[in-house]
């Protein structure tokens, strides 16, 4: 039996139909072969822009046998893990943190398996990009928001565990909102209420697209939301309108999800998610009219809805704000996982995880008592 391994610069060197044949496992779109290609292919992902593709790609007799997406990194942009304070000490000790290897989907901070196998053997994977590591004096590697059966097996293989949240929205069965709004106390199903009140009393429709009537129309207007969204913050967009091209092209795989405001027969904000096995993932939003409850209705209400009609279990709506326990979604542990080659860098990381995990663990036992879910209610 022979095994072998390859890094690759681009994911079309592997072929589809290989991808698809050869590797499970995987059940969020992102990890999925045209998602990881769409950023590729429009250039949204590439050397220009920091994220240099570098993917783990393994073999058993020529047959492939397992993919883990790899980007030889430059900067930080784009990750939802902050680690500039590592890099700050790093360089002050005269080392280069950069180029460092990061595991991640670009630009989306969901969880999903971050190593898929045909054999069930990730501990190939860790060794053989361990080792370029020591090749290539690559002092870090970091692998963000993986499953959390990977994660036993990342600590299992000298990997810092950095703790980190995320809220969550949990289908506990119902059949129309207002059952959803029975969870809570009486003074936030008012306030509930209240909102979405002024949503429609402001004379605001919305429009639910499904993947299989999504139009090249549709994904004009919601970029034009999108980019507005970086604009108002004087940054450039991480996503160009090619990658939406990609995703209209594969959105039968990818099941795209549009929500769309309208007001006067006008679109005025969308929001963008994608369905996975059991879970819905909230992923970008935008729009031209700066109108109170908005946002909240467009991105959070509008999607549990979908959830309870299309019997979704989870809704992931993306990381931090807190603003989200308000309306349903519950805190969770998503944590990230780190290797460091030398000792010394390596104890300083282990302290700071260590002592940051601490405060992690404190702000999500006082979320637990922010929440006005009622107690029979909870996860």
């Amino acid at each position: 039996m022979s095994i072998n391994s390859k890094f690759l610069n681009r994911i079309s060197d592997i072929s589809k139909i290989d991808f698809d044949n050869n590797l499970n496992g995987y059940s969020s779109p992102f990890m999925s072969y045209e998602f990881l290609s769409s950023l590729e292919e429009s250039g949204s992902v590439g050397v220009s822009n920091g994220w240099q593709p570098f993917h783990f790609s393994s073999y058993e007799n020529d047959k492939l046998n397992g993919f883990m997406p790899l980007y030889l990194k430059n900067n930080s942009q784009g990750e939802f893990v902050f680690d500039h304070q590592w890099s700050y000490a790093l360089s002050r000790a005269n080392r280069s943190y950069y180029p460092k290897l990061l595991s991640a989907i670009p630009f989306t901070p969901c969880e999903t398996k971050k190593i898929i196998t045909s054999n069930n053997n990730e501990d190939y994977c860790l060794e053989s990009t361990k080792q370029l590591m020591e090749e290539k004096n690559i002092e870090t590697w970091h692998i963000l928001f993986p499953s959390q059966d990977t994660g036993e097996k990342l600590i299992s293989n000298d990997f810092i565990k950095r703790s980190g949240y995320r809220f969550v929205w949990n289908n506990k069965k119902y059949k129309v909102f207002e059952d959803y709004l029975n969870i809570f106390t009486s003074k936030q199903r008012k306030n509930i209420k209240t909102e979405r009140r002024k949503i429609k009393n402001a004379g605001i429709t919305f429009i639910t697209k499904d993947y299989d009537s999504i139009t090249e129309e549709d994904w004009d207007d919601f970029y034009l939301f999108y980019k507005n969204t970086y604009a108002e913050r004087m940054q450039a967009p991480y996503l160009n309108r090619q990658f939406f091209k990609h995703i209209n092209k594969n959105k039968k795989a990818l099941k795209p999800v549009l929500f769309f405001a309208v007001y006067e027969n006008r679109k005025i904000a969308g929001s963008l998610c994608f369905q996975g096995e059991d879970t819905l993932y909230g992923r970008h939003w935008g729009a031209f009219e700066n109108i109170d409850n908005l946002h909240f209705e467009c991105c959070y209400y509008q999607g549990i809805d979908y959830c309870i009609k299309n019997n979704i279990k989870y809704f992931d709506p993306g990381v931090q704000g807190e603003h989200k326990i308000r309306r349903g979604f519950e805190p969770q542990s998503c944590d990230s996982y780190h290797y460091v080659l030398q000792e010394d860098f390596r104890d300083a990381i282990k302290n700071f995880c260590y002592e940051e995990s601490k405060s992690v663990e404190s702000y999500l036992r006082a979320c637990q008592e922010y929440t006005p879910i009622k107690k029979e209610y909870r996860i």
